[in-house]
């Protein structure tokens, strides 16, 4: 059996790790032969140190034979310490009538913050996904703090969407979701990102052909995996938690598992399908290598598409120049 990895998470005492911690530590994330040491992160406020201990009594009680150890802290240069993977799942939600030029430049505190962290103290294999919202620009601002810890090895997540996206098809199509592929989501996790459709297939056709409804592609399917979050929160008063954790354990294992499979990840944009350079994007990858990603290049892309993606891009763009003076 090889040697443990270190596995950080924040927001550990949170809503979406009570879902997550227990699922990595049973072996579904880094698999069945991988060791783990799980290096829980919170808050350095004795009501949540205390709960998170309590998530940490729990995890010991299911007596994994994969979890060999675990760390709870409140100090990042603890929590981070050596850690192989850097899973930043907390962050600032927004408030009533918070502005959210106010929400990123909060958020945009707390992950200066965990990059200046990583850097100085995680593994020098270190990969980092994140997940706290606005996602994206959190994650370039911590990517912007790093030079040992490059920028190709910072992600943020947008599975949860692709996800969302492929049960809506295999629903509309009246097959199950294990027949939908290559359904890749473009730029920004909000409901300005794009689902592409055209791309998808359903039991080896074209999805716009198995669906044959233009007009619920478009006007229906689109906004449906864009507000599906807020969709969750009018139905059950919560926001998304185990679909979120369940959809990270995704992202992380793809991106560990040589394929040649695309997947949605966001990762700094080059400028490929019209984004603009330094901003984190949603686009189509492969793994090359555990750990390791390659943009799927020359996706062909409709007019719709084009303008879909102008607009997320947009939005991205509009995110980095409220956050500017951070980077």
């Amino acid at each position: 059996m090889p040697a443990p990895i270190r596995v950080a998470v924040t927001g550990a005492a949170g809503q979406i790790c009570y879902s997550l911690l227990f699922r990595i530590a049973s072996g579904e994330m880094f698999g069945p032969q991988q060791p783990v040491i799980l290096q829980l992160l919170e808050v350095p406020v004795p009501e949540v140190q205390k709960g998170l201990v309590g998530v940490a009594m729990e995890l010991d009680d299911c007596a994994f034979p994969l979890l060999h150890d675990i760390v709870c802290a409140g100090d990042p240069k603890v929590g981070f310490k050596d850690a192989n993977w850097c899973l930043l799942v907390g962050s600032k939600p927004r408030g009533p009538g918070m502005e959210r030029a106010d929400l990123l430049k909060d958020n945009g505190r707390i992950f200066i913050g965990q990059g200046d962290a990583i850097e100085a103290v995680a593994a020098d294999d270190c990969r980092v996904a994140v997940v706290g919202n606005p996602c994206n620009t959190n994650c370039m601002i911590g990517a912007s703090r790093c030079k040992r810890i490059g920028p190709e090895r910072w992600t943020a997540m947008t599975r949860l969407d692709q996800n969302r996206g492929a049960i809506q098809l295999a629903k509309k199509a009246g097959v199950q979701v294990t027949e939908v592929e290559n359904l890749i989501i473009y730029g920004n996790h909000s409901p300005t990102m794009f689902p592409d459709f055209a791309n998808a297939r359903i039991g080896g056709k074209p999805a716009a052909a198995v669906i044959n409804d233009e007009a619920w592609l478009k006007e229906t399917f689109i906004p449906k995996v864009g507000k599906r979050g807020a969709e969750i929160i009018e139905a059950r008063g919560k926001s998304s938690a185990a679909s979120a954790g369940s959809a990270l354990i995704d992202h992380v294992k793809s991106l560990v598992t040589v394929s040649d499979v695309p997947h949605s990840v966001c990762v700094k944009s080059s400028g490929d399908y019209g984004f603009a350079e330094g901003v984190w994007a949603s686009v189509p990858v492969i793994t090359t290598a555990p750990g390791t990603y390659q943009v799927v290049k020359g996706v062909e892309l409709d007019d719709f598409a084009k303008a879909k993606i102008a607009a997320t891009n947009a939005e991205l763009v509009a995110e980095r120049d409220t956050v500017l003076e951070m980077l």
